[in-house]
């Protein structure tokens, strides 16, 4: 384990290096790679010199045991090591923590959508709650939201809602939530008070840069069109909408959110490369799903990852088969839980398949 450790610390060292040389520097992509590796490895270097310090004392206290007479002596290098084994085992469990592979991914922002599914009015009404959970925990984090599109229910919420999220790891964190979301409770227009179960599906992506993915602008079919409002009426005279088509695989983004055609084409072309993507996304996680027991991540988004159950209070997650009775908290944004729970369970699987 020493020996890999070391290596870990040389290719720390040998990166520190490489990011300070104006040929890497220049070449931004590479920089920004490895830069991201630089800041992770730092990480794992301050728990291995802390561990290779425990060695040291280890080493030493077990040499005064042996060899030493004075028995004031071999007693205290007998308490340090009790002391530094411990706290061994303890580093030994970080670091296997620390070298499971991370998604490169993880430290991306990212493009979240939000759609009613079945249920109807209601399924919008639950759309529209899920964006306020999501938003009230972006606030806790200090992360940045952006509008990009969206499509008001007849009765309230959302038919369909997308946007955009700044911050320090943000797609580590919210790839978690894509899936399908099921409510189950009364409705408003409910009279008998009978529990109607409604659903809306939320699809997480990680938000690319201009060179992770070349877009030629001759693959790109551009429409513009009035704003619309709920039930699909226009809502201005300017056609300051805007529909992107990228012709070669038929993916289809647009944004109607800001006055300027100009935005919305900018907003439209980020959530079209990040789609773009996540099609290769998909295909690497459906691999890694196939050796993997269980896939936590973000699996098929078909598969219904959790149910907010109302007259229960409880909220389930069917990924873990973990159970909260906190649904007024979680509803309010207070999702930390959840997804804790989910990275556990991630990366306990990735350890087990070494």
């Amino acid at each position: 384990m020493l020996e890999k450790l070391h290596a870990i610390k040389d290719r720390f060292i040998q990166v520190s290096e490489m990011i300070v040389d104006p040929e890497i520097i220049s070449d931004m992509p590479q920089y920004i790679k490895l830069n991201k590796e630089y800041k992770e490895l730092g990480l794992i270097v301050e728990t291995i010199d802390k561990y290779i310090s425990i060695i040291n004392n280890i080493s030493e206290a077990k040499d005064i045991l042996k060899n030493e007479n004075d028995p004031e002596l071999k007693e205290l290098a007998k308490i340090d090591l009790e002391e530094s084994s411990e706290i061994k085992v303890k580093l030994e469990d970080e670091i296997k923590i620390l070298l499971v592979p991370k998604d490169p991914d993880d430290s991306r922002n990212a493009v979240v959508e939000i759609r009613a599914g079945a249920g109807g009015d209601e399924a919008s009404i639950f759309a529209g709650d899920l964006f306020r959970m999501y938003t009230k925990f972006i606030d806790s984090r200090k992360w940045k939201q952006e509008l990009m599109d969206f499509s008001e229910g007849v009765s309230g919420g959302f038919k369909e809602i997308i946007f955009s999220v700044s911050g320090t790891d943000v797609y580590g964190f919210l790839k978690y939530e894509s899936g399908v979301h099921r409510v189950q409770r009364v409705p408003q227009t409910e009279t008998q008070g009978r529990v109607h179960t409604s659903a809306a599906s939320v699809v997480v992506l990680p938000e690319v840069e201009d060179f992770d993915i070349e877009l030629k602008e001759s693959d790109i079919k551009k429409e513009t069109y009035c704003s619309s409002g709920p039930g699909g009426q226009s809502v201005n005279t300017t056609y300051s909408a805007v529909r992107l088509t990228h012709v070669p695989t038929g993916v289809v983004a647009q944004c109607q959110d800001q006055k300027s055609q100009i935005k919305n084409y900018a907003k439209a072309l980020k959530v079209l490369r990040s789609r773009i993507y996540d099609i290769e996304l998909k295909k690497r996680n459906e691999e890694i799903a196939g050796q993997r027991k269980t896939m936590v991540k973000t699996g098929d988004r078909s598969d219904k990852i959790r149910t907010y159950n109302y007259p229960q209070g409880r909220v389930t997650d069917h990924r873990i088969g973990l159970t909260l009775y906190s649904l007024g908290e979680i509803v309010n944004g207070d999702i930390d839980k959840l997804i804790e729970e989910l990275q556990i369970a991630e990366n306990a699987e990735k350890l087990k398949t070494g």
